[in-house]
């Protein structure tokens, strides 16, 4: 009572045709009427891709064009961590069930384009090499050119036949009028061209070959010239010789920053400019030794960077920082005509006193 036998599965078996394996699978297949996709046995039944790759490269397949397939979207997606999935990714790349080209888009940036081949075998076939086809795919349209006449013959590598033109039925009743079959008309030969003038050449074919696009610029583009290092107004003995001792001691707060008694030379103008400037040693200390790179390769150079672009502005003086005040307007001293005494007045005449004994207007 308490086993469950699924009876529409034994109806379901009892209508495969022919005799059942004694052991082994046994296939139901349904056919299906949307939302499929088609895939090969060779990716299927691979010999040397492991289950997540097949998994993966299936699912890959199973998606529209442009949906995100990076690391970090298919470890959301699948129970599979994030190194399980690249590690899958790179066994589709090495078998070429997976290609990822880099291309420089209009707008200057690089970006990854990744392009899933169901038949990697046709498609080297095609071209040797990498295939244009997975260059085609991965340009944008605005520089799309058309894929080679191998990779079309790859992509449908059987012809079409046309159908032959069937000729209409006869109307009811019409069989026994048209059962005699009329001898073909043969059209009259063309006259032959005369020898005098001799027939244009056919021009040449150009086979149709388009050029790879460039995706990267080439290693050897002109870098731009470097900044100058900071130079002092005036270099005396003790100011090169605070700044060597500087230099010479940053390895005692950075053990990657060890530089050579030519590179402290160099870069003890640099360091003095600084100092000229009213830096601390401390606040320059702090500048060349904070978030270094890891690994660094070229101490000296990194520290004529960081000279050079985070270099100070000179301290503004006091005065610069004090806002100029402005005196306020005194009257000119007059000396009274009445009393001789002196008052502040921009007119000449009497003093108060006199102007209020003589009722003057004020």
């Amino acid at each position: 009572m308490d086993t469950q036998h699924d009876t529409s599965l034994g109806h379901a078996l009892t209508g495969i045709p022919g005799p059942l394996p004694p052991s082994g699978v046994i296939h139901l297949a349904v056919p299906h009427t949307g939302r499929f996709t088609v895939v090969g046995n060779h990716l299927a039944q691979h010999a040397e891709l492991s289950l997540t790759a097949i998994g993966l490269a299936v699912h890959i397949q199973s998606l529209p064009t442009g949906a995100p397939v990076g690391v970090k979207r298919l470890a959301g997606r699948f129970p599979e961590g994030e190194i399980r999935i690249a590690a899958a990714l790179r066994e589709l790349e090495a078998h070429g069930y997976l290609h990822r080209v880099r291309l420089r888009l209009p707008n200057g940036r690089v970006v990854t384009r990744t392009v899933s081949c169901n038949r990697p075998d046709a498609i080297r076939a095609a071209t040797p090499g990498r295939p244009a086809a997975v260059r085609a795919a991965a340009c944008p349209a605005a520089v799309r050119r058309p894929a080679p006449d191998a990779i079309r013959a790859a992509a449908c590598p059987v012809p079409v036949r046309q159908p032959a033109p069937v000729a209409p039925k006869p109307p009811l009743g019409a069989e026994a009028t048209e059962t005699r079959e009329e001898p073909a008309m043969t059209a009259p030969a063309p006259a032959p061209p005369p020898a005098s003038a001799p027939s244009a050449p056919e021009p040449a074919r150009v086979p149709e070959h388009p050029p790879a696009p460039v995706l990267l610029p080439a290693p050897t583009a002109p870098r731009p010239p470097l900044a100058p290092l900071p130079q002092p107004h005036e270099l005396t003995p003790d100011l090169h010789r605070t700044a060597t001792a500087l230099l010479a001691d940053l390895r005692r707060r950075a053990p990657q920053l060890v530089l050579s008694e030519a590179d402290v030379d160099r870069l003890a103008p640099g360091v003095a400019a600084w100092i000229e400037r009213d830096a601390h040693p401390d606040t320059i200390r702090h500048a060349l030794t904070t978030d270094l790179p890891q690994p660094l390769n070229h101490p000296a150079r990194l520290l004529r960077h960081r000279l050079t672009a985070l270099l100070p502005p000179p301290l503004p003086s006091t005065q610069d920082l004090t806002p100029p005040r402005r005196a306020p307007a005194a009257s000119p001293f007059q000396t009274c005509d009445g009393c001789e005494r002196a008052f502040r007045s921009h007119r000449p005449g009497h003093c108060r006193d006199c102007r209020d004994r003589n009722g003057e207007a004020a």
